[in-house]
């Protein structure tokens, strides 16, 4: 018998590579059969394409039209040689950086785009050539498929044996959409800056080309101007590397502050930023071509309050911008039983370029200040405290680095904050310091709930912009993190939605140009919180004789006759002010400051922000429905008296030695016995010596040897 040698992974490999190639040379030649035959347009039409139907955007009722996306499209046919070479440069730079070499297609662009997309990361410029793009925002719908996408190369590539490259740039630049109404890049460079397209600079070219991508996404009048500005850099570093521009042309572009003209005309649109919010969520979804595809969008925008809300911010504003250097603020409404928003005013004027108006301050990461306690307060009534428990605001050192003793020593590593006015206060019910925005209190209480899982509660609600517990520690309540004030508002509508969160959203409906509902809303509820615990936590924001003297009866917190919970918060550096507040039927919040981030004149944001924050909710209580929180839980006999409000609990000789929750509660379990050794807690002696120390402060507090009991929440002066 003749033996059988084994066959070869070598000849097995060069089979496989044979077939592939066999199969390979198919289709290629498959494909260049069809590019022959494919029938290819006049190139003309593509410059003199006009974009046949708009996209409007409409309030809540369906009546009032907030914006015509594609109304009085503009279009300005320029020649190449009527273009300014940096915006050629620019575009190519960042779309197409071989247009001129290849042949209409980039296959190696677009094994590396899939392998980039699949792998999660981003590329400087994507897989389609310009000639692609040609073809696909002219010729070819929004469709995503194989066969598709061969009929683009397929075009593309007979498109190029058929064109220049200069005819097909100057189309590509002719038609491209620059966002809003706007196609082409003279008409971009007209709207945006004034000039037409042949005079325009470097940065201003590398802005334009930023925007090919995503226009309304990118758009310098939308959220994402940060997002923007980086990508223009990156278009600035594409022309730099490519050798388009020098070392000095480059820094000169990189370091010019570029100036966009107002967009629109305040006859042409109602509630702009939202507009915008509504116009980046859309293109997110659908992508740019579907703007100009006769969508009909109906949103949750209430007009009316839209409107109130405008001209009430704009006059405060004003005002604060002499009284407090504040020259901006914010306002959102949200419908806490929905989420749907009713208002968002991103600034106190779209159309006033001096504070940079067009900014969206609603959708802007600030530091919260006080606004973030009420979620270590719930955590605090979740582990079984209570509404009167007592704690104490004395002077305080938390940082075990240092000595309980280092009570006025705030420089790292210690840690003794006070609050703005230095005044401790002495014994309080959680309600009391809550209504009153006690620091030192609210400091205690999240050492008891556990910084991480204050955080994790705020993310809960919608707060998802916050870091994680090493980024704070105890800071987190006093706005040591970042959020938006959408987000902030939507989290306390929770709150009055008795712990239901409905994240926040402006569409009710998407309808495309036949009637086809694309999108609709659906009420998507999740519960963040129990009923019980929000209701205390309402009881406590809404009760006003708890923020005496904080705040007077008359306060613009007040609103005698009506259920409406509220909370302040001032960063430390009076940087931001906030108020935010809710009924059951409508949460508003407002933000008072400076869009660069520059600090006002020190004061509190019942100064700054309540009273403009007063005016919308007044107006709002006057046209929603008239509702109460439900009562909160009565507080039993059988917890421990410090969780009845009782701290004078005398010692076996009978007098009274105050001391923390920490020597009278378990903070595990804050409803049990008293821990048998309380010192065992590494914050007890710090606790145990403010409390001590601030009473020793006090001589009036002494009677016959006894210390005598304080009211609770009495000021006194400073210790």
């Amino acid at each position: 018998m003749i033996p059988r040698h084994p066959i070869s992974w070598r000849h097995t490999i060069i089979a496989a590579i044979l077939v592939l190639a066999g199969i390979a040379f198919i289709a290629v030649g498959g494909i260049l059969i069809a590019v022959t035959l494919a029938p290819i347009p006049d190139i003309s039409s593509f410059a003199s394409r006009q974009v046949d139907q708009s996209t409007k955007i409409y309030d809540r009722t369906g009546q009032v039209l907030l914006y015509d996306y594609n109304r009085d499209a503009k279009r300005d046919i320029v020649p190449l040689s009527a273009i300014s070479p940096n915006a050629i440069q620019a575009a190519i730079a960042i779309e197409d950086s071989s247009f001129y070499e290849h042949g209409g297609v980039r296959f190696t662009s677009i094994i590396r785009a899939m392998i980039v997309d699949a792998l999660g990361g981003a590329l400087a410029q994507g897989g389609s050539t310009i000639t692609q793009q040609v073809v696909k925002n002219t010729l070819l719908t929004n469709e995503k498929s194989i066969v598709r996408k061969i009929h683009e190369w397929m075009l593309a590539i007979k498109l190029e044996q058929v064109y220049s490259k200069d005819q097909i740039l100057e189309a590509y630049l002719n038609n491209i959409p620059y966002g809003g109404t706007l196609y082409g890049i003279e008409a971009a460079s007209e709207s945006y800056f004034g000039i037409p397209a042949k005079d325009l600079s470097v940065a201003q070219s590398a802005y334009l080309a930023a925007m090919i991508q995503a226009p309304s996404y990118y758009s310098p009048y939308g959220t994402h101007r940060a997002e923007l500005d980086t990508r223009k850099d990156l278009v600035l570093d594409r022309m730099h590397t490519l050798g388009f521009i020098s070392d000095a042309v480059y820094a000169s572009a990189k370091a010019e502050k570029v100036s966009f003209a107002p967009a629109g005309g305040r006859n042409a649109i109602i509630a702009p930023h939202f507009v915008f919010y509504i116009l980046n969520q859309l293109e997110a979804t659908y992508g740019p071509k579907a703007l100009t595809s006769g969508l009909k969008v109906t949103t949750t925008l209430d007009a009316d309050l839209q409107v109130k809300a405008e001209s009430i911010l704009n006059s405060y504003a004003l005002k604060n911008a002499k009284d407090f250097n504040a020259s901006n603020d914010a306002l959102t409404a949200i419908d806490p039983s929905t989420g749907q928003i009713l208002a968002m005013v991103g600034s106190r004027d779209f159309f006033d370029t001096s504070i940079d108006g067009q900014y969206n301050a609603a959708l802007a990461l600030r530091q919260p200040g006080s606004t973030m306690k009420p979620f270590a307060y719930s955590l605090a009534l979740e582990d079984g405290y209570t509404r009167d428990t007592v704690v104490f605001d004395t002077p305080t050192q938390f940082s075990t680095a240092c000595k309980p003793e280092d009570i006025n020593n705030n420089t790292a590593p210690c840690y003794a904050p006070t609050d703005y006015d230095n005044t401790f206060r002495g014994p309080m019910t959680f309600e009391t310091a809550l209504a009153q925005s006690i620091n030192i209190p609210a400091l205690k209480v999240v050492y008891l709930v556990g910084v991480t899982n204050v955080i994790n509660l705020a993310k809960s609600f919608g707060l998802t912009s916050l870091g994680d517990a090493a980024q704070y520690g105890l800071t987190i309540v006093l706005g040591g993190g970042d959020v938006r004030l959408l987000d902030l508002t939507g989290a306390y509508a929770a709150f009055a939605d008795d712990g239901v969160k409905n994240t926040p959203t402006g569409l009710l409906e998407v309808d495309d140009m036949q009637g086809h509902v694309l999108q609709s809303y659906a009420s998507q509820p999740t519960r963040v919180l129990p009923a019980n615990i929000a209701r205390d936590i309402s009881a406590m924001l809404s009760d006003a004789p708890a923020r005496v003297p904080e705040y007077s009866l008359d306060s613009p917190l007040s609103f005698p006759g009506y259920d409406v919970a509220v909370k302040t918060g001032t960063t430390d550096d009076t940087r931001d002010a906030w108020v935010v507040g809710y009924t059951p039927s409508i949460a508003i919040g407002v933000w008072a400051g400076n869009n660069d981030n520059s600090p006002m004149v020190k004061s509190i944001a019942g100064f700054i922000a309540a009273p403009m924050w007063h005016d919308a909710m007044a107006y709002a209580l006057s046209k929603y429905p008239k509702a109460y929180f439900g009562e909160p839980d009565a507080i039993p006999a059988t917890v421990p008296p410090m969780l009845q409000g009782n701290w004078r609990i005398p010692d076996a000789q009978g007098i009274i030695q105050p001391h923390s929750l920490l020597y009278w509660t378990d903070k595990n379990n804050p409803r049990g016995p008293a821990p048998s050794n309380p010192a065992q807690d590494p914050q007890f002696p710090y606790w145990e010596y403010g409390i001590n120390s601030w009473y020793a402060s006090h001589p009036e507090l002494f009677q016959g040897g006894v210390m005598l009991p304080v009211p609770l929440s009495t000021p006194q002066s400073a210790g």
